[in-house]
């Protein structure tokens, strides 16, 4: 496989700065490849979905936010589980992203979609959910490897909170390499 640069935009559902899913994309980043360049998309100064506000021209914040994933050769969503479903800010963003329906950013971009959650469930409904907007705005979703992370908090390292799950670690890797594939099998 050619290891030529690839850009990858990176989004967390989770605002919160330490948020366990934060820390999974950053354990995420240290095991990319090195010719991945990773930028974070910024979901904090998105404002509510609004038709009234899209018919004045996007918010800047709309803008950067569709820029990051037209200039992206794939997308990569690390988000948490809220209420058995997909956090609101994860959700508006993709709407956002989802306009001008004909003409949306997520349209055929490859994406691979992640999570992790102090409870059992791993995020499974969240990332369905996630998974059904995608589908619906005809974005190339990877089908697997998943990656459901429970019970986060005991793979973390008590002093640094940084993931350290040997076996979780080596399923992000593969779950890594199975993205640059779903990548490249669309470029």
């Amino acid at each position: 496989m050619s290891e030529h640069k690839l850009t990858i935009t990176a989004i967390c559902g989770s605002l919160r700065e330490g948020s366990f899913n934060r820390r999974v994309l950053k354990a995420m980043e240290k095991l990319a490849p090195e010719h991945w360049e990773i930028h974070h998309a910024d979901l904090s100064g998105i404002p509510l979905y609004n038709a009234d506000t899209e018919s004045q021209g996007d918010p800047p914040s709309v803008t950067e936010f569709k820029e990051s994933i037209r200039q992206a050769d794939g997308v990569l969503i690390v988000t948490p589980e809220y209420n058995s479903g997909i956090p609101g800010v994860l959700k508006n963003a993709l709407d956002w992203a989802s306009r001008p329906v004909k003409s949306s950013v997520l349209i055929e971009k490859p994406f691979a979609i992640a999570g992790a959650t102090p409870g059992g469930g791993g995020t499974a409904q969240s990332q369905a959910q996630v998974r059904q907007t995608l589908l619906a705005m005809n974005a190339y979703t990877m089908p697997g490897p998943k990656i459901l992370i429970g019970s986060v908090h005991e793979k973390l390292n008590q002093t640094t909170g940084e993931l350290e799950d040997e076996a979780t670690l080596r399923h992000l890797q593969s779950f890594l390499t199975a993205f640059e594939q779903w990548i490249h099998y669309f470029k």
